[in-house]
Parts: structure tokens; sequence; C-alpha cells
């Protein structure tokens, strides 16, 4: 970290080390601050609220995210995220020198959430607990995830899911109250329903629990988009997670590209989630990984007391 003093005299051999002692003493002073500022919020167990895959406020799809020093008993994750009481909620903790990352919703713990994984990746960022060219590596039970910074960009590195084709049984045209041409299972235990065009998708009304008593509680709905902005549109509904309609979807996209992909031949993709909030993803797929984009915007920070 080197530091330029104006007016500085610097004579000679002396003065030489001494701007190097001083240049050492600020680089420590500022490896000290951080490592403070690091550790003042992982004691005081703060927690964020961020808008992901948006760059406006109250768009996107909210998340929590909670930094703590070590990692807590899973009952007060469960319980904080249940009075958060968004579709996930994201538990940051340091173990073995690994950065390691929980997901849960309001009822239960999750593998994997993209939104809450940028929003993550976002508080990093913006709280200088990462720096701007700093790779971020997250252990979680899906695996590694990592996410960089690309401008106002966070891009996420995820893995790809496949399809297997099935029939479609009447109780999911009653349910789900479309009548799609295409009906998959996914490998990563959703379902996964392609319809002709956006505006089906847009006017879709389900029966939540008519999805989860059909065995169709976890849904993606996709469609080529209606408009030339973008490459599919997309919805998704997990009524069994305690979550009738995800705003945006992060960890859909590790099916949905390699879907698309195999159907279009291309590799990268601009994709809009058609919920109330709205949301806008890029997403890229590279090799058997799928690299989704977004933007975040943080709501509010507050302290915990429990």
């Amino acid at each position: 970290m080197p530091v330029k003093l104006r007016n500085m005299p610097v004579n000679g051999e002396t003065g030489r080390r001494n701007l190097i002692g001083l240049n050492r003493y600020l680089y420590i002073l500022f490896t000290l601050s951080q490592y403070i500022c690091i550790k003042l919020i992982m004691a005081s167990k703060v927690i964020y609220q961020v808008d992901a895959f948006t760059s406006e406020p109250f768009n996107g799809n909210p998340a929590g995210v909670c930094i703590t020093e070590k990692e807590e008993p899973s009952g007060w994750m469960q319980n904080i995220a249940a009075e958060m009481n968004l579709s996930e909620t994201a538990f940051l903790f340091s173990d073995g020198g690994m950065l390691n990352i929980r997901f849960f919703t309001p009822e239960a713990e999750i593998d994997l959430c993209g939104h809450a994984t940028l929003s993550s990746a976002h508080i990093l960022f913006e709280t200088g607990l990462a720096s701007p060219g700093q790779v971020i590596m997250l252990s979680s039970k899906a695996g590694i995830l990592s996410a960089r910074k690309d401008g106002e960009w966070i891009s996420l590195d995820f893995p790809s899911y496949g399809v297997k084709k099935t029939e479609i049984p009447e109780k999911f045209l009653k349910a789900s109250g479309i009548n799609p041409p295409e009906l998959y299972r996914t490998s990563n235990g959703w379902a996964l329903a392609v319809c002709k065009t956006e505006e089906e998708v847009k006017k879709m009304s389900p029966d939540f629990a008519g999805l989860c008593d059909s065995g169709f509680g976890y849904l993606i709905v996709t469609a080529p988009s209606g408009s030339s902005d973008f490459d599919y549109v997309l919805r998704c509904f997990a009524p069994a997670l305690g979550i009738n309609e995800d705003p945006v979807t992060g960890s859909a996209q590790c099916v949905l590209v390699p879907y698309w992909n195999a159907r279009s031949g291309k590799k990268e993709f601009k994709v809009r989630q058609l919920s109330a909030r709205g949301g806008v993803l890029r997403c890229l797929l590279q090799g058997n990984r799928v690299i989704i984009s977004g933007q975040a915007k943080t709501v509010f920070r507050a302290e915990l007391f429990v």
C-alpha cells in the first residue's frame, strides 16, 4: 500500500528508509483496522436486508444476510429466518479459515439459494470485508460457491443440473392451471414446465395447496421471452418450502441455462422473472457451471440482541 506524502523531504538513504518504514506502518494500521472492523461486525451479530437482482430498492428478491463470529445452532438460525420472514436468509461464519454459508427459509434449511448468495457477496464487498478485485469463496451444502464483482454487477459461479422428461398428470394440470407441452423432473428435485408463450407464464394463478398435494411443490415455469430484450422468462413456486412464489430465483438458472442452451445453442442469456417485484439476471453456461450475474441494493442494517 504505497503512500506518497506531499512536502515531505526525502534526503538520502535515511529519508528513504524512513519513508519505507512509514509505508509499512500505515499498511499494518490499515490491515489492523480492517481486522477490527470484521471482528466487530461478526461479534455484534449484524443482520442486513438486501434486495437482490435489481438496481433499485423495493424490487427484486429480498434476502436476509446475517454475519456471525462462529456457527450458531441450527435452531437459532431457523428462528432468525422465521423472524425475518423472507424467502431466504443467509448465515455467514468462518470455520477453519473458510467462509461458510447456510440458507434458511422461514420453515426449513435448503442447500442452495442464488439471491441470498448474491446478497451475501454484495454485503461483503459493500462493507469492505472483501476487496473489489477479490474472488469470494463460500462453502455451502451444495459445494463451493464463488462470487466476483464486475462494476455494479456481481457474478456467481454455480453448478448446473439436468432434466428428464416426464408425463403430465391430470393433477398437475388442475393445480397449475396451465397445459404445457413439456414437463420435466430436474436432478436437484424440482419440476420444470415449459410453456409456449410468455403470456401463459404471466397469467398463471396456481393452486398452491394443490401443487403440494400433487407432488409439484417445487415448480419452475419458463417460456421464450416475448421481448427482444430478453431470451427467456420464468416464474418460480415453492409452496413446499412455505414460499408460494419466489420473486427472483438465481438457483433456477442452474436448470434453465443448460435447458435453453440445449434448445437454442446459445450460451449467454438475458433473463426476466415475471413476479410482482420482478428481476433481471444475466447468465452464462461455462462448461458444467452456470455463471449468474445480478445487481443488489442494501435496504437496512440491524443488530441482533439474541
